[in-house]
């Protein structure tokens, strides 16, 4: 499976251009963790990129989310590792977080939503300045981006990293796309 295939395929089912962010914010966090961990960089990065692209298609029902999504990654060409990664982001369905790649994905996601939020509060609302200690903080506030959830965030520690090791390697990634993000 190709990236641009899956781009293409996500441009076809997504027209929310803030998903889209999302999903390509999710590719770039899980590439550096492939990187960090000697996995599949490719593969990893595809979990990441089209892990919500059934989102619309579903209409956020929590109940449908991911279920399309990992047929949809499975039409495309996906591998069966990451065709689970994404069935199991969605914890509705009870299926086990059991390889690195499921937990990574897994605590990857909500990261980028804690991540975009903290640079949007800052005056210039840029990645650039933008310092792991400041999301540290943020994490620790409930009510700031109350919809990144701090304990699937947390879940790194299941794949070996501390919570600032995580946030750091996060935000290295995401700088690294701050003009395809807009940030």
């Amino acid at each position: 499976m190709e990236r641009e295939e899956a781009l293409d395929s996500i441009r076809a089912n997504v027209e929310n251009e803030n998903l889209i962010k999302h999903m390509l914010a999710a590719e770039a966090i899980m590439r550096a963790l492939a990187g960090r961990f000697g996995e599949d960089e490719e593969e990893w990065g595809l979990a990441g990129l089209l892990h919500d692209i059934d989102v619309e298609l579903t209409e956020n029902d929590m109940n449908s989310h991911s279920k399309l999504g990992a047929d949809l990654a499975r039409e495309l060409g996906a591998s069966e590792a990451v065709v689970h990664a994404i069935l199991a982001h969605n914890q509705r369905h009870g299926a086990p977080l059991d390889t690195k790649l499921d937990k990574a994905l897994f605590c990857t996601d909500p990261l980028t939503g804690l991540i975009v939020a903290a640079a949007l509060v800052r005056p210039d609302k840029k990645l650039a300045g933008l310092e792991v200690s400041s999301i540290a903080k943020r994490f620790r506030e409930k009510s700031f981006a109350a919809g990144a959830n701090r304990e699937q965030i947390a879940r790194c520690l299941d794949i070996g990293l501390e919570l600032d090791e995580f946030i750091g390697l996060g935000l290295e990634a995401m700088k690294a796309i701050a003009a395809e993000l807009g940030l």
